[in-house]
């Protein structure tokens, strides 16, 4: 493949384009003809003023909406935002050709324990009581492993939830969207790296790799990272999937990629 691909960046819960960070211009760096789009997912960033639907199909097809450039795309999509991925490639596979799956998780491949890490539930509690500023600070604590006490992140964060706040609803609707998502039928035809962290205290690494046996897929793995993996590792996954996309064997993207 050459480096003119147009690549869909996915978000997870309550996240949008601009949590991506780093790894967009990381990436860019990486694929310097290519187009990246960043779409946000109803209820977040952009577009927080709308209600986010109840189902990541219906997710899919608002971010369908949001693309006007090229087919086919490569999407990379984080947690929910992976689910959102294969949705989109197993019901319009002519417009995807490839994509990366990065800490995400589908039933009924894994248990709920798994697919929200059983430590993660008192924070996830504390998410929920919290006030939006506290919970920016809850939320990174839980899936970063790098800036934990990085302040001025922190800051950005809940300067852009006061900016485009999530609603309660909102809110809700993403999580339940995320726990009703099932694996579909048919396998997708298109190639797919699965990403994972090790470390995450999130989601269970083990769903990640269950997805990938299942499907036979590319699998990669990090074992200090955290769960926003593009937050804690930008460098690192950009080169990764730069070096997937030429075509190296995965036993040398580790030591490459250090």
């Amino acid at each position: 493949m050459t480096d003119r691909v147009h690549f869909v960046l996915i978000r997870g819960l309550l996240r949008d384009a601009r949590h991506w960070g780093d790894f967009t211009d990381a990436l860019q760096q990486r694929f310097p003809h290519s187009l990246i789009s960043t779409p946000d997912v109803p209820g977040n960033g952009r577009l927080c003023h709308a209600v986010s639907p109840t189902t990541i199909a219906a997710m899919t097809d608002a971010l369908r909406g949001q693309i006007m450039a090229s087919y086919p795309l490569t999407l990379i999509g984080l947690s929910m935002g992976g689910m959102i991925a294969i949705d989109w490639m197993c019901r319009y596979p002519n417009e995807v050709e490839a994509a990366v799956l990065i800490n995400t998780s589908v039933k009924p491949l894994s248990p709920f324990y798994q697919r929200l890490h059983w430590m993660a539930y008192p924070r996830l509690l504390r998410v929920i009581v919290h006030t939006p500023a506290e919970r920016e600070a809850d939320i990174l604590n839980l899936t970063s492993n790098y800036h934990q006490h990085d302040g001025q992140l922190l800051r950005n964060w809940q300067s852009w939830q006061r900016q485009c706040p999530v609603s309660t609803v909102s809110a809700k609707n993403q999580f339940l969207a995320a726990v009703k998502f099932s694996l579909p039928v048919n396998k997708p035809r298109q190639s797919i790296l699965v990403v994972t962290s090790t470390a995450d205290r999130l989601v269970d690494y083990h769903c990640s790799l269950k997805l990938s046996q299942a499907w036979q897929t590319d699998y990669l793995q990090h074992d200090t990272a955290g769960h926003d993996l593009p937050l804690d590792e930008p460098e690192w996954l950009a080169c990764v999937i730069a070096r997937w996309f030429n075509h190296h064997c995965l036993a040398n993207l580790a030591i490459t990629c250090n």
